[in-house]
């Protein structure tokens, strides 16, 4: 039976192949050889009696098991990380200063709460909190951690799942004429409509449930890449927009937007809280995961 770091290292080595995307690449990460790294996946899912992930000349794929297995390791190495940074006292007290890269929309509204949470807890830490919507360069522009939103293909960084944000069909009431609860996709295609870049432009994908998916071409008025642009385009009746369910929550509480097709909705997209690979994080970033994992999960509509 192998050891508990045995099985640990083994897991930290399937984490990394997985994030590297092959095995050469993660070997490469890991300063060893691609023979090693091939042994070490086969020794884990010996131990497992899984297979968790399937070889072919296209690359690497993972199976039910393995994905399963890849979002509980990355949980436990987080874990097993700050554990080990408490017990051999690091960094003992949250000080100093903090860069943040959050998305303009979120960072202007809904992450502000667990900021100023985090912030009063920790008086001793300094916060700069940096709108951009792409993604940082975090060793050049010394970025310690930051929100992305949309699924996370960079292999050199821990990815911590925040959640999915809700995306809704919505219009001002001068262009939805009629019942809409009764509104199917394909009469939404003559509206005139307000387009988000990247997520959406020449077309809109609706789901309804598990098994439904309506692809509607549109040709918009407006193209944008602001999510406030957006919802402000929304509003004067520009055109429909898809829309995140939490930024229009008011606007449609007061009736100054009206959803459409409401048993359909576009795909969520997932949020996740990014920083890069270290062998010790200090407390001021462990302090911010902690606070910013658990305000979100304790709200589960917090993203809606």
């Amino acid at each position: 039976m192998k050891s508990a770091f045995d099985r640990l290292s083994l897991m930290q080595t399937f984490v990394r192949i997985v994030e590297a995307g092959n095995l050469s690449a993660a070997a490469a990460q890991l300063n060893t050889t691609q023979p090693t790294i091939s042994r070490r996946l086969q020794a884990l899912e010996r131990s497992l009696r899984l297979t968790l992930l399937h070889r072919s000349t296209h690359g690497l794929q993972l199976t039910e098991a393995g994905a399963r297995y890849y979002a509980r390791a990355k949980e436990l190495l987080l874990s097993w990380s700050e554990f080990e940074s408490d017990l051999g006292h690091t960094v003992d007290a949250a000080q100093g200063r903090l860069r943040i890269v959050v998305p303009h929309a979120f960072g202007q509204h809904t992450l502000v709460g667990p900021l100023v949470e985090f912030l009063t807890r920790h008086p001793q830490v300094n916060v700069e909190w940096l709108l951009h919507d792409t993604t940082p360069n975090f060793i050049e522009e010394g970025i310690d951690c930051a929100i992305h939103v949309g699924e996370v293909i960079l292999p050199s960084v821990v990815a911590i799942r925040l959640g999915e944000v809700l995306r809704i069909v919505v219009a001002a009431p001068t262009l939805a004429a009629g019942d809409m609860e009764r509104v199917q996709p394909e009469q939404l295609v003559d509206l005139p409509w307000v387009a988000l870049v990247p997520y959406y432009r020449q077309e809109v994908c609706l789901r309804r449930g598990r098994s439904e998916e309506y692809v509607l071409a549109i040709q918009p008025r407006l193209v944008t890449d602001s999510l406030y642009a957006l919802r402000s385009a929304a509003l004067r009746g520009v055109g429909a927009a898809i829309a995140s369910a939490w930024v229009v929550r008011d606007d449609l509480a007061r009736g100054a937007l009206v959803r459409l097709a409401p048993d359909w909705q576009a795909p969520a997209i997932p949020v996740y809280l990014i920083y890069p690979y270290a062998r010790f994080y200090p407390a001021k970033l462990r302090r911010f995961v902690e606070i910013m994992r658990d305000s979100i999960a304790a709200d589960r509509n917090f993203f809606d």
